[in-house]
This record gives structure tokens, C-alpha cells and sequence, in this order.
């Protein structure tokens, strides 16, 4: 069983940036496969990025070049870096974990309570 708490959402001003963090509680030899996905008003959850056991970060096309994740395994953090937002990057963004990467977001079993962002010009 894995636990996903976010952090560090808030209002934000067009351009600004923001560092969201997700604290993983977990079994230490259980591998999961972590990532952080968005919803914006109105639509659909959509995968922001997963990061595959090995550590490699694999970003949907619409967020690559623009948001950074990173992990610190010794510290069973995760972050998601925002720069250059706009009002386009205004949505909850959550963090989960699933037993294997790219499966469907509706079969993802674990999800944190969401931190959310809002983008002002």
C-alpha cells in the first residue's frame, strides 16, 4: 500500500513558477511506477509525466520542454517543477503510483488529494 501526499500548490502569478512536491509513503522494497498527472476545470485527467523504476522520466508530448520531475528515492520525495505558467496551467495536479507505467488512468490505484494551482495575469 503506498500513501501520496502533495504540497506546495497555490496562486501564481502569469510567468511565475512553482515547485509542487509529493511526500511517497511506501513499503521500502515495493517498486512503483510514479508520476503526476493534471485536471484542469472542466476535463479530463491527463497524465503529466510517470517516471519508470529505473528512473527515467517519460512526459506526455504536451508537457515536455515545459515541466521538470525529479525524484529523491533516499528521501521518498517527488517534485514537479513549473516555470513560465500560464493561465493554460491552471488545473489539480496529483501525484500517484501504479504497479506499471502507462496503463489506463481510470486503473491507476493510488492517487494523493491534489494540489492545486492557479495561474493569474
Amino acid at each position: 500500500q503506498v500513501q501520496l501526499v502533495e504540497s506546495g500548490g497555490g496562486s501564481v502569478q502569469s510567468g511565475g513558477s512553482l515547485k509542487l512536491s509529493c511526500k511517497v509513503s511506501k513499503n521500502p522494497s515495493a517498486h512503483y511506477c510514479l508520476g503526476w498527472f493534471r485536471q484542469a476545470p472542466g476535463k479530463e485527467r491527463e497524465m503529466v509525466a510517470q517516471i519508470e523504476t529505473d528512473g527515467s522520466v517519460l512526459y506526455a508530448d504536451a508537457f515536455r520542454g515545459r515541466f521538470t520531475v525529479s525524484q529523491d528515492n533516499s528521501k521518498n520525495m517527488l517534485w514537479l517543477q513549473l516555470v513560465n505558467l500560464n493561465a493554460a496551467v491552471s488545473a489539480t495536479y496529483f501525484c500517484t503510483a501504479d504497479l506499471y507505467c502507462f496503463g489506463a488512468t481510470a486503473d491507476i490505484p493510488s492517487w494523493g488529494q491534489g494540489a492545486q494551482v492557479a495561474v493569474s495575469s
